[in-house]
């Protein structure tokens, strides 16, 4: 059925009296499932009626006490059994309960609603898996799931690109909808400054030295080993005062942690590398350092990371790969009062020294500036609120038919 034809076929109630199923694996604390449960928060007090299908988790509680509707439903499986079980269920569920729209988050809820558009005539939505893109081949069964859709949301450009190109899904249906931020938890006003003071000093910084924090998973992708060598190129060159601390879990990548250790002992540069390990707060740490590196060697669908250190104010040093620079401002991408942070080339240790020296040089009128601008730049498009609000004009422009 085309989208015309859905359109005759049903009375378009628009948001306020419509009902809206959300599809997703579980309600879990998962970033799915709350952008999930934020977007139904958001339909509730435009006056839509909300169901989630999903397995049972602790987030159920916290939709049903909003106003929302739960129905369990499995879609881990990719049994053919079990997905036309589901698509049978859930268009039951459209038929009875006059849903007028499904989002559908993950790939095995997009594979169960894939059939809706024949079956039912609404107005389908898919939130892209960005685990998809680290397949070896293409999965067909997604691609025709997200080819049945009216709109394929995707969080960022440079992953919306990524799904055009593997999966021919028309430009006109994608839609760039960013991740969400926790806005509550990194909050400058709300952390008291005795928490990074505790965190500076159990990294043993100095008084005066600038703390660089690398977050994430000790792991290749992350290229945590790369800044061994800029440490190297930068003491040379005469910089001090200075210490890297990387902050993530290094038990899966335990080999690629002790060579970080072993490189920069053989560097005479061990005393500026700190391997935290997983940090149990990081609006903290965020709030302890003074920037924040990204030197990732492959390409994020969206570099949370870069978006939670905004919102804490700090400018951001990274890598020019991926979602990156569509987050991380700076020239020539933006103008240069738009700069939020500075961008190297990936794997690059020069191009990444040249970067930090640069950032390490920014006047504290200018790295104010900088930091206000970053803490803008993420109230405006990454909080919970600005996300669901994006999500609620995407459906919103489907009942208008545009």
């Amino acid at each position: 059925m085309s989208v015309a034809e859905a359109m005759t076929s049903k009375a378009v109630r628009g948001l306020p009296g419509a009902t809206v199923l959300q599809i997703l694996p579980a309600l879990t604390e998962t970033p799915a499932a709350r952008a999930a449960v934020d977007v139904a928060v958001a339909l509730l007090r435009s006056g839509a009626r909300v169901i989630v299908a999903a397995e049972e988790g602790p987030l159920n509680s916290d939709l049903q006490g909003l106003g929302g509707e739960w129905v369990r439903l499995a879609t881990g499986s990719a049994n053919p059994l079990a997905l036309s079980r589901n698509a049978n269920t859930i268009a039951t569920l459209v038929s009875t309960e006059r849903v007028d729209l499904v989002h559908a988050r993950g790939v095995g809820a997009s594979r169960s609603a894939a059939t809706l558009k024949k079956k039912a005539g609404v107005w389908l939505v898919h939130s892209y898996a960005t685990a998809d893109l680290r397949r070896l081949s293409r999965d067909k069964s997604y691609s025709r799931a997200l080819l049945a859709g009216d709109r394929v949301v995707a969080p960022s450009r440079y992953v919306a690109d990524q799904i055009a190109a593997l999966h021919q899904v028309a430009p006109e249906k994608l839609a760039v909808i960013p991740r969400r931020i926790d806005g509550a938890r990194f909050d400058p006003p709300a952390i008291s400054p005795e928490r990074a003071t505790v965190l500076r000093r159990s990294w043993k910084a100095g008084r005066g030295q600038r703390v660089i924090l690398v977050p994430g998973r000790i792991d290749p992708a992350n290229g945590q080993l790369m800044l061994v060598e800029t440490a190297r190129i930068l003491t040379n060159g005469g910089l001090r005062g200075v210490i890297f601390v990387l902050a993530g879990d290094n038990r899966q990548h335990f080999d690629y942690a002790r060579s970080i250790a072993e490189r920069a002992e053989a560097h005479g540069v061990a005393h500026l590398i700190r391997q935290i390990g997983v940090c149990p707060d990081m609006a903290g740490a965020y709030l302890a350092a003074d920037f924040v590196a990204l030197p990732q060697t492959e390409p994020p669908a969206f570099p949370l990371a870069a978006a939670e250190a905004m919102a804490m104010g700090r400018p951001v040093i990274a890598a020019n790969v991926g979602a990156i620079p569509e987050v991380v401002l700076a020239p020539p991408h933006v103008l240069e009062l738009r700069r939020t942070g500075w961008l190297a080339e990936p794997d690059d240790p020069l191009s990444f020294a040249r970067a930090i020296a640069a950032a390490l040089a920014t006047e504290a009128a200018a790295y104010s500036a900088l930091g206000a601008q970053a803490r803008a730049i993420a109230a405006q498009y990454f909080t919970p609120v600005r996300t669901a609000a994006a999500t609620l004009s995407l459906y919103a422009n489907l009942f208008e038919g545009r």
